[in-house]
């Protein structure tokens, strides 16, 4: 039986828990972007930082994926995962509340701004572990793509406002007050975590606790022997690798061969995060509507194929930003995959194994992406930048053989992929 508090034939427009798990999200997701626009800045106007300290700092973002992140998922599978949000928003709040303070004081430095990023992205690690567990058990199987159409639609619009209103921040009341707005979104994503009513089931008992390397295990053997874990990873994987290709590339592209602007590429990039705010609000409508196996699969050619139109761009000279603007598009069906991606991998996965399989899903789709960035910038220095954006495409392509020789094909719902 449902917890008063929980789903309602009305969907979770009325479930007031998810309400304030999406509210808190929405605010924090936003202070994030102003972060991970607002610290480069920061290094940049007022640490007269050049491109080497700003790798590092990019570095020290991205490394506690893969450091962190199984060890995350052993921890939110033994503890209560709303707790664990709650400390990690607390915590990220008090890390980022240091640089205004430093600043303030005069005594703001470039290894204090590293020291920062890397236990911002060690906390970022654990509730964005937690919360992708957490939320099947909130607002019940049936409600999860719905869930995460919502959530993924704050995440578009924070693609879209978070640059801008980056800039604006750091243009009228300097970085490291902007980055005080950051810290304060996670006390309010921590207050309206706190305010959740509805009960969430107890991990097993200390007892049954295994060392930690036997746990991290068990989290790829589940994985690993669940065939359609398995491709939706390994398709997120090879995604990874040859999306890094056009994302080292993209710009140098732009620029060199299309002779855009900076300006134009903006533009580029607005239209992506429109176009992933429709997939978010198609999302849950789709799924309703079609096969779920069927959808899955035809949403992620369908938008990948959109991405041919970026190699091609310098073939029609004059026609460069057009072909980018439509290209950007495909993101609509991209969202709607990585929705339903989602909620399938969280449907599909055992209560007590959600963190571990969440965090070995990430890890191995996180530890490819800075191959794929070298393998990207060496094929582009020795075969030309369009070729080399044409074999990201073709390869990204190829990454749906996963799912295309995989039980998704099979799958009519999501009520047909639970675990048994």
């Amino acid at each position: 039986m449902n917890h008063p508090s929980g789903p309602s034939r009305g969907g979770l427009w009325r479930s007031p828990d998810f309400l304030k798990l999406w509210g808190g999200q929405t605010i924090s997701t936003l202070g994030s972007h102003i972060t991970a626009g607002g610290l480069p800045l920061l290094a940049i106007l007022s640490l007269q930082s050049g491109p080497v300290e700003v790798g590092i700092l990019q570095a020290m973002g991205s490394a506690p994926v893969l450091l962190f992140s199984l060890l995350a998922g052993v921890w939110v599978d033994r503890l209560r995962r709303r707790p664990l949000m709650i400390w990690a928003d607390l915590g990220r709040a008090v890390v980022l509340a240091s640089i205004p303070l430093a600043a303030i004081l005069g005594r703001l430095t470039i290894w204090q701004i590293y020291i920062v990023m890397a236990m911002n992205g060690i906390l970022t690690v654990l509730f964005n572990s937690a919360y992708r567990a957490y939320l099947p058990a909130l607002v019940g199987p049936e409600h999860v793509v719905e869930g995460n159409a919502k959530l993924s639609l704050s995440d578009s619009t924070a693609e879209v406002v978070g640059p801008g209103l980056t800039g604006v921040l750091v243009q009228t009341i300097s970085a490291p007050i902007a980055i005080a707005f950051d810290a304060l979104s996670f006390v309010v994503s921590a207050g309206s975590l706190a305010a959740i009513r509805r009960p969430e089931p107890p991990p097993a008992p200390a007892e049954q606790r295994q060392p930690l390397l036997a746990e991290a295990r068990a989290g790829f053997q589940a994985l690993l022997s669940r065939p359609v874990l398995l491709a939706l990873t390994a398709e997120a994987a090879t995604a990874s690798f040859f999306g890094n290709f056009i994302g080292v590339l993209y710009s140098v592209y732009a620029i060199r061969e299309l002779n855009l602007s900076p300006a134009a590429i903006g533009l580029t990039i607005g239209v992506g995060g429109a176009s992933s705010l429709i997939g978010a609000l198609l999302a849950d409508r789709v799924v309703k509507r079609f096969d779920l196996g069927r959808t899955l699969i035809g949403v992620f050619f369908i938008g990948n194929c959109f991405s041919l139109l970026i190699p091609l761009a310098a073939s029609f000279p004059g026609l460069g930003l057009v072909f980018l603007l439509i290209s950007q598009t495909g993101d609509i069906f991209g969202t709607i995959y990585f929705i339903q991606s989602l909620s399938l991998r969280q449907v599909m996965t055992p209560a007590p194994l959600q963190g571990r399989v969440h965090a070995t899903s990430e890890l191995l789709t996180a530890g490819v992406g800075p191959l794929g960035a070298l393998a990207g910038g060496f094929l582009g220095q020795a075969m030309g930048i369009q070729a080399t954006l044409l074999i990201a495409t073709v390869g990204l392509l190829l990454g749906g053989l996963w799912l295309v020789f995989s039980p998704i094909r099979h799958l009519k719902d999501f009520s047909s992929s639970l675990p048994g």
